[in-house]
């Protein structure tokens, strides 16, 4: 995996979680915010933690974040500043900007200024966690579209042992095997990404399928039927 550089601005929950994140993975990350204390939090996890005011361009530009392959805002319930942020670092040039929003209408603005991409966070969990509820022993899912979602979960006894071709989820569920995630008692995790018609499902294993979001919503069923 290629290393990049982030700048995060705004070091709140959200915002030192996705830092602290990135830069477990190894990359190089930026953090700002107007606060001493979280920034200091996070002195000795980033490569740079700074306390600055982020709606001011000049120091900005003085923190080098023009230099970074991708900035996240993450500014808390100041609306006006977000925009205000996020209009900054779009002028600066940074290839692409990620932003939390906390209303539609917020979203919507950020959207128009060019934003690459708005995101929900409490929204985004609350979906996540109405679906683990409805879909059974769902492990992990991940909204693509408002029809279309990824949902992981283990593989059901009935699939143990049988072939995708066997299975035929595509012509019987309406959903597509994108992956294996498979324990390998001799070493790591494996995946399989765009398993073969001929690959074994086996127990343990953990699926990753998408399909339409009343088909995986009604998965239960699809199952015991």
């Amino acid at each position: 995996m290629a290393k990049r550089s982030f700048a995060v601005i705004g070091l709140g929950r959200f915002g030192s979680a996705v830092a602290t994140s990135l830069a477990e993975l190894g990359h190089e990350v930026i953090g700002i915010d107007a606060s001493e204390e979280l920034v200091t939090h996070l002195a000795d996890v980033l490569a740079q933690a700074m306390t600055l005011d982020a709606t001011d361009e000049k120091a900005l530009r003085s923190a080098g974040i023009q230099d970074v392959d991708v900035a996240v805002i993450s500014i808390g319930e100041n609306v006006e500043a977000s925009v205000l942020v996020a209009m900054l670092v779009i002028d600066l040039g940074i290839p692409t900007v990620i932003a939390k929003a906390i209303t539609p209408l917020h979203g919507r603005i950020l959207e128009r200024l060019g934003v690459s991409r708005v995101i929900f966070p409490e929204r985004d969990m609350a979906i996540r966690v109405a679906h683990s509820l409805v879909v059974p022993n769902v492990i992990d899912f991940i909204e693509l579209s408002h029809d279309f979602s990824i949902v992981e979960l283990p593989a059901p006894a009935d699939f143990v042992g049988r072939t995708l071709k066997d299975l035929a989820l595509r012509p019987k569920y309406g959903l597509t095997l994108i992956a294996i995630k498979r324990r390998d008692p001799r070493g790591p995790e494996k995946t399989i990404v765009a398993p073969a018609a001929d690959d074994l499902i086996e127990a343990g294993d953990v699926l990753s399928l998408i399909g339409p979001n009343d088909r995986l919503s009604n998965l239960e069923k699809l199952l015991a039927g």
